[in-house]
């Protein structure tokens, strides 16, 4: 079984910085993609940003130029920087992993997710 722990969520002001982290612990191989995915009350879920296992990126549009996503393939850590936060990044921010379900096949699994508000 695998887990997802998210952690680095919190209260932060218009304009400031967060670093959110998320680590992968259990019984895997190995892990291809990693991301960050928010969703905020009355709202679907929607990419934050996406790295493959060879550091391929994608940024979701409301937030491009102002995160960053990376990951340490030796610690199965990915993380997300963001930076000149606003109020409509606030959120419940989950990252995702895909993993060997076996036979060949992947699949992905989700964290608890972390609270991010940005608030005065």
């Amino acid at each position: 079984q695998v887990h997802l722990v998210e952690s680095g969520g919190g209260l932060v002001q218009p304009g400031g910085s967060l670093r959110l982290s998320c680590e992968a612990s259990g019984s895997f191989s190995s892990i291809r993609d990693m991301g960050w995915y928010r969703q905020a009350p009355g709202k679907q879920r929607e990419l934050v940003a996406h790295i493959t296992s060879d550091g391929y990126i994608v940024y979701g549009d409301s937030v491009k130029g102002r995160v960053t996503i990376s990951r340490d393939n030796t610690e199965n850590t990915v993380y997300l920087h963001m930076n000149s936060l606003k109020p409509e990044d606030t959120a419940v921010y989950y990252c995702n992993a895909e993993i060997p379900t076996g036979l060949g096949a992947y699949g992905y699994v989700w964290g608890q997710g972390t609270q991010v508000t940005v608030s005065s």
